[in-house]
């Protein structure tokens, strides 16, 4: 029984973010690069899963460049059997990103369960779970806050807007992308990081999976870091005087009231 779980690598939130010299990309250099926390849930519930069905084996899937070794370590780290580096340009788009994860199912499946995250932290894009389900002819759930796995199907409960759930049952296979609560995700212990760096990870070029780096859709044209806000204006003095001052900021100068 093969389920696959699908990760990004992506900046810390804690990295400044520069633009790079051609204006179109972000500087990697300096950048502190770790897994998509939404996609520790993923591989959390992967591992749940395997725990639960012993025949079942937990491959762990990243597509980028070179670092992204890093991120799939980390998943082994974790608890996954065997890991798979898609070898993409840095600047694919969701769309060739959910293709070349597809193939790279389809050539080591079939797959009984899909996992990834909702979304990736740095672009928020939630494309590449929905498209890739889509190349893969599976139905997928998103934002799925609760699973009860069956013999054929899997029951969802998945997050919308204003806090409300929505139930489903769903046939396996299927893609399920993992929100915030669905589980716990565990730490990896010091036995299992030293076991995990030196696990042999499986690498697929864009040419093992006959696709092509021209096939990316999207191209970015420029790329500009949001303008600084107004340095904090801070009012000094007793209750009154600072009350007198602030309406008067409010009036004069910020003009809302």
């Amino acid at each position: 029984m093969n389920i696959f779980v699908c990760i990004k690598q992506v900046p810390d939130t804690e990295t400044r973010i520069k633009i790079a010299a051609d204006g179109k990309s972000i500087d990697t250099a300096g950048i502190k690069w770790i897994l998509c926390p939404y996609d520790e849930f993923a591989v959390e519930e992967a591992i749940r899963f395997k725990e639960k069905n012993p025949s079942a084996k937990v491959a762990v899937l990243s597509a980028g460049p070179d670092r992204v070794v890093d991120a799939l370590r980390t998943a082994l780290a974790m608890g996954c059997d065997e890991a798979i580096h898609v070898a993409t340009p840095e600047h694919a788009d969701s769309f060739l990103t959910a293709k070349a994860l597809a193939r790279a199912i389809e050539k080591n499946g079939p797959a009984h369960l899909v996992f990834t995250g909702k979304q990736a932290i740095d672009d928020d894009a939630a494309q590449v779970h929905q498209a890739m389900a889509e190349f893969l002819n599976l139905p997928a759930v998103t934002v799925v806050l609760k699973a009860e796995y069956g013999a054929s199907s899997v029951k969802l409960e998945r997050e919308v807007e204003g806090g409300s759930l929505e139930k489903y049952e769903v046939p396996t296979p299927c893609v399920i992308a993992a929100q915030k609560g669905l589980n716990e995700p565990r730490y990896a212990s010091l036995p299992n990081i030293m076991k995990a760096k030196k696990k042999e990870i499986k690498k697929l070029a864009l040419a093992d999976l006959d696709l092509q780096e021209n096939q990316i859709k999207i191209r970015y044209s420029a790329m500009t870091l949001p303008p600084e806000r107004a340095a904090c204006k801070m009012i000094q003095g007793d209750p009154a005087a600072a009350a007198r001052e602030l309406a008067h900021a409010l009036h004069n100068e910020a003009k809302v009231i």
